[in-house]
């Protein structure tokens, strides 16, 4: 089985296939979020101080970390402010974390002060992507998520984006790196502009599982991206995409919609083991009390246990930049 490993300073976190789904929470990130960007360039961080705890409270296993606000250089300016963010977060919470960022500078920089074994988030199949990501990630030892887009753009032909899924990881080979520690996000399409888009992935992931063996991962409210009701399409395609072999998502833990198709999948795909983990999450489940708050993670879920110190997509249409998907969907015209 393929087990990607991730750490926090007390916690171990695997994401395989034989593992419960990984969610892996997307608050912390400024991309669309202009409120958020403002209180983080002032030197404010309650919202990501909420947004850590409460995502963790919900059921996030791993808390992804973007400090990529608008900058004139952010070569210069996002580096520190990755850091300040990415200590907030390991002080308030006991997770693995995922370092979010389109710069090689803050990823350096994230990855100097990130304790255990956080996920780096991301590379591509660009040229100077690999060469400027792939060193990084094998001199921390450190897995990462690989974004299956190159010089030529994001294809609508799943079996390209196969090819250049398989380019990253033998590069990944060859700079040391083993298959397991890399993640590929095969690319989910928005539904409502490709009809195709989620047979597309379901067999794509389903090839990258029994062909190149690795673990994978996705931005899950982008099938749904300009369609109403969002989260019942998320809701719907999560489980689907559970089935077909992804093993964690980039999301929004604090939709308790979202989260139940994740638990549900895991009892159903045996992962959660005697239902356990649903039994604590749900067995004083009312449509009142559901109505009223999310259900908390149950304290037998890996990295559920969220109350040690003391939810819209990063933005719901928001994403990582450059490698991130508020770009991605600039480019597919969505």
């Amino acid at each position: 089985m393929t087990r990607t490993v991730l750490a926090s300073a007390k916690k171990e976190v695997v994401i395989g296939f034989d593992q419960p789904f990984c969610v892996i929470g997307e608050r912390i990130n400024p991309t669309g979020r202009k409120k958020l960007a403002a209180e983080m360039v002032a030197g404010n961080f309650d919202t990501v101080r909420k947004d850590a705890l409460e995502q963790v409270s919900a059921g996030a296993l791993v808390l992804d970390v973007n400090a990529g606000v608008t900058a004139v250089n952010p070569n210069e300016t996002e580096p520190p402010l990755l850091v300040a963010t990415i200590r907030i977060v390991q002080s308030l919470v006991n997770v693995p974390i995922s370092i979010d960022s389109s710069v090689p500078a803050a990823l350096k920089a994230g990855l100097e002060v990130a304790v255990g074994r956080p996920l780096v988030n991301s590379v591509t199949g660009e040229e100077d992507r690999l060469e400027a990501i792939l060193p990084l990630v094998k001199k921390y030892d450190v897995p990462v998520i690989a974004i299956s887009n190159d010089e030529t753009g994001i294809s609508e032909d799943p079996d390209v984006r196969f090819a250049v899924a398989k380019k990253i990881v033998e590069r990944a080979i060859d700079h040391g790196i083993r298959p397991q520690d890399v993640v590929v996000d095969p690319l989910v399409m928005p539904i409502g502009a490709m009809g195709t888009a989620g047979r597309q992935v379901f067999t794509l992931v389903r090839r990258l599982r029994e062909e190149l063996k690795v673990n994978t991962c996705c931005g899950a409210s982008n099938i749904s991206f300009g369609l109403p009701h969002r989260h019942g399409i998320n809701a719907a395609f999560l489980p689907m995409a559970i089935a077909s072999g992804m093993t964690s998502a980039i999301m929004n833990p604090c939709r308790p919609q979202e989260m139940e198709a994740v638990r549900g999948a895991n009892v159903l795909m045996g992962t959660d083991r005697d239902c356990m983990a649903w039994i604590r999450a749900y067995r004083d489940y009312t449509p009142a009390a559901a109505a009223a708050a999310p259900a908390r993670a149950a304290p037998g879920e890996v990295g559920g246990e969220a109350a040690h110190a003391s939810a819209e997509a990063r933005a719901s249409e928001g994403g990582r930049r450059r490698g991130g998907r508020e770009a991605r969907r600039a480019r597919l015209g969505s």
